[in-house]
């Protein structure tokens, strides 16, 4: 599991835990089978909000998209850079930050009427039910390789850059040059939020030192983070992927948590990264050329579904145009309402006026008789 909880109430768009990252071995599960069954039984009891869904597309729920990086969630862009390297369907669904998991986390995913959270455990499920094994053909020692790997980027690599930008709000809102307004999808002035977004990071600085990372200087925490790249760095070598010539798990999960450091820079990481991992860099520009040919287009239109064909992509701006007509257009019930009354009025009293003319009719030929 991994620490992907967010808080929206304290107006931070950054993945949060409670009390602690909830991918620490005293959170996983320990109940065995019946832990699974109750999970799944409470996961289809569920209500989804993708009501209309088709059947076996994947509609990810995650936070909006960044001027320099897709996610500024390594578990959001984790998930979306997993279903683009298995060739699955998806679609992102443009929630406004309206929604979070039953687990009170984004990412998550809704298939078939399904609500699944947890970035590890969403690529667990959907590697079962598609048979997308990304390291089926990996040794046992290659495996073990990996999850070390990955448990490290997740629960150790991301707290430094958790760490930093809970310090340091301003600077981290400057470099990915978020606007706070249309993150947080609110009318309120820009320094207003700003201000809230502020105190909300900071008072994640706590989750740090629960962590314990939190404990340390910045020099000191600024260094594990270069201690981990490195670590990384001398296990690709010249390999083209961390594996050999094609991309893994790992190479997901480490491509997710690298673009933190490399495009959304803290400290001196991104110095770091181009004199000492190179190698690293240069694996980030392989995985974008592969898998994410549309981030420049991504990064400068912030649209969320740039990965579907045009076509589909304007049915949906269509679909949204007309709901807006429609709510537009529509009249109120009250004033209908009052056109019926009004309506009703103008009726009787064209009866009462033919009525009127009827009997002076009647009267006037009477006298003439």
């Amino acid at each position: 599991m991994t620490s992907t909880e967010t808080t929206a109430e304290n107006a931070t768009i950054e993945t949060t835990t409670n009390t602690a990252p909830s991918d620490n071995a005293d959170n996983t599960e320990t109940k065995g089978e019946n832990t699974s069954k109750t999970t799944t039984q409470t996961r289809k009891q569920t209500p989804v909000h993708k009501t209309d869904f088709e059947k076996d597309v994947v509609y990810l729920y995650q936070f909006v998209r960044c001027p320099v990086v897709p996610s500024v969630s390594p578990f959001c862009l984790k998930v979306e850079t997993w279903l683009r390297m298995t060739g699955l369907k998806y679609e992102n669904v443009d929630h406004r930050l309206k929604y979070k998991s039953k687990k009170g986390q984004l990412p998550f995913v809704e298939l078939n009427g399904t609500e699944i959270a947890d970035s590890d455990i969403i690529i667990g499920e959907l590697t079962k039910k598609f048979e997308k094994d990304l390291d089926a053909d990996l040794s046992v020692d290659q495996k073990n390789i990996s999850h070390a790997f990955n448990s490290m980027l997740n629960n150790h690599t991301s707290w430094v850059m958790r760490w930093w930008r809970y310090t340091h709000p301003s600077q981290f809102l400057k470099t990915a040059q978020l606007d706070v307004k249309q993150v947080l999808n609110s009318k309120l002035p820009k320094g207003v939020l700003q201000f809230f977004f502020k105190m909300g990071f900071k008072s994640n600085v706590k989750k740090t030192i629960g962590h314990g990372l939190g404990r340390h200087s910045n020099e000191e925490i600024l260094q594990f983070g270069k201690n981990d790249l490195k670590a990384l760095s001398e296990y690709l070598q010249e390999k083209p992927f961390f594996f050999g010539d094609e991309p893994h798990l790992l190479d997901c999960v480490a491509f997710a948590h690298l673009c933190q450091f490399y495009y959304v820079p803290f400290g001196d990481m991104k110095e770091y990264m181009d004199t000492e991992c190179t190698n690293l860099v240069n694996f980030l520009e392989r995985m974008k050329e592969r898998y994410w040919q549309d981030w420049e287009e991504m990064t400068k239109t912030l649209g969320l579904n740039t990965h579907l064909p045009k076509k589909e992509q304007k049915e949906e701006v269509k679909e949204e145009e007309k709901e807006k007509e429609n709510k537009e257009t529509e009249v109120p019930a009250e004033e209908i309402d009052k056109d019926e009354k009004k309506d009703v009025d103008e009726k009787k009293e064209e009866k009462n006026n033919d009525e009127g003319t009827e009997e002076k009719t009647k009267e006037e030929s009477e006298k003439k008789e």
